[in-house]
């Protein structure tokens, strides 16, 4: 399978969608995760020392569990594809005249006539027959392919990056002014998240921005809130 655009000056950001799911949720998962232990722990008490405890070790922790995650979850949809690849595969070299077929029914269905569907599907079976049955059968391509270690790369680092800025907030902070602090730069932080994640995809940037803003904020208030009633570190 191979990567090309038959339009460059008006480009498509689907190619993106692994590695910029992984980077948008380590980095999400950093600021909300942190932030919140950090919350919950300074509304239970004001002292600094126990809230960089618990924010570093949220910080290594956290780093540590997305990227498993994500290299565990990622590989497991790498071992699918293979899989299907493999059948795929065999079936061409035992029924290619089936596959043809089918290939051609595919096109049909899209639109093409018969004709034109077999016209088609001889074609891009002669040139590498897997690589089509690949795209129009089971959507596989190159962009779109599973990738463990670029997922799991992204996940831990963009989640280590985020997480430092709650955590550095709540160090840099005025001790009585940690909550404020962490508060407000965690929500810059989000913000900024979700512009960044919108114009990598693509995608609007005010909704983006609105749910995680949103989402991040709900997570914070939860820990803060349980903090401030039970008066200890959680």
């Amino acid at each position: 399978m191979t990567e090309g655009s038959a339009h460059p000056d008006d480009p498509h950001f689907v190619n993106r969608s692994g590695w910029l799911r992984a980077a948008v949720l380590g980095a999400n998962d950093g600021i909300v995760s942190v932030a919140s232990l950090i919350v919950g722990v300074a509304a239970a008490g004001p002292a600094r020392e126990p809230v960089l405890v618990a924010g570093v070790a949220g910080l290594v922790a956290g780093a540590l569990s997305m990227a498993a995650g994500e290299y565990i979850s990622v590989s497991s949809q790498a071992d699918l594809e293979k899989a299907d690849i493999a059948r795929e595969r065999m079936a061409l070299r035992r029924m290619p005249d089936e596959e043809l077929a089918e290939l051609a029914a595919i096109y049909e269905e899209r639109g093409l006539s018969r004709e034109t569907a077999e016209r088609v599907a001889s074609e891009l079976s002669e040139r590498d027959a897997l690589d089509a049955h690949l795209r129009d059968e089971l959507g596989l391509t190159d962009a779109l392919s599973a990738r463990p270690l670029q997922a799991a790369f992204a996940s831990g680092t963009t989640f280590s990056a985020a997480a430092a800025l709650p955590l550095a907030a709540a160090w840099l902070a005025p001790g009585d002014a940690i909550l404020p602090v962490v508060l407000g730069v965690s929500v810059l932080a989000l913000a900024l998240l979700g512009a960044l994640g919108a114009r990598a995809g693509g995608a609007p940037v005010l909704p983006a921005i609105g749910r995680v803003v949103v989402w991040g904020v709900i997570a914070m208030a939860v820990t803060g809130a349980i903090g401030s009633l039970l008066g200890v570190s959680v």
